[in-house]
């Protein structure tokens, strides 16, 4: 039996129970063959002291589903993955609303993988523009 895009995604999200990314309300959205899409409100809780997006939860937001599309490529029963390197540059800043990550990968390897992911606001103006790099590891048996 076929399980549907919304089971999917539903069965995803309960994935992040406990998480930061529940902590920062950061939520799958969709997802293609070859990308990802998650979304999290921009409210106080994520704002800088004069009001606007921390570039600290924008990257959490960019790591997180840019890991979650990795993860989502390969066997759990015999590997697990971490994110290597992010980085992030903002170009725009956002005070509310929503924010949208799509990751997208340049590098499918087996070992190492390189995702691009763009953040943009609810308008689709891009507001940072991130690259992450994670690997693919053996779990101890």
């Amino acid at each position: 039996m076929q399980i549907s895009k919304d089971e999917l995604l539903k069965k995803a999200n309960a994935a992040s129970k406990n998480t930061l990314m529940e902590t920062l309300e950061i939520e799958i959205v969709d997802f293609t063959e070859e990308t990802l899409t998650a979304r999290m409100p921009v409210t106080p809780k994520v704002h800088q002291p004069d009001g606007v997006l921390h570039g600290g939860a924008t990257a959490a937001l960019a790591e997180s589903v840019g890991s979650f599309a990795s993860h989502i490529f390969i066997n759990t029963e015999e590997f697990f993955v971490r994110g290597l390197e992010i980085t992030a540059n903002h170009i725009k800043s956002v005070t509310k609303g929503y924010i949208y990550a799509k990751a997208s990968f340049l590098h499918r390897g087996r070992t190492t993988q390189l995702i691009d992911i763009r953040v943009t606001d609810e308008d689709d103006n891009l507001v940072s523009i991130c690259r992450l790099s994670t690997i693919t590891l053996p779990k101890k048996k």
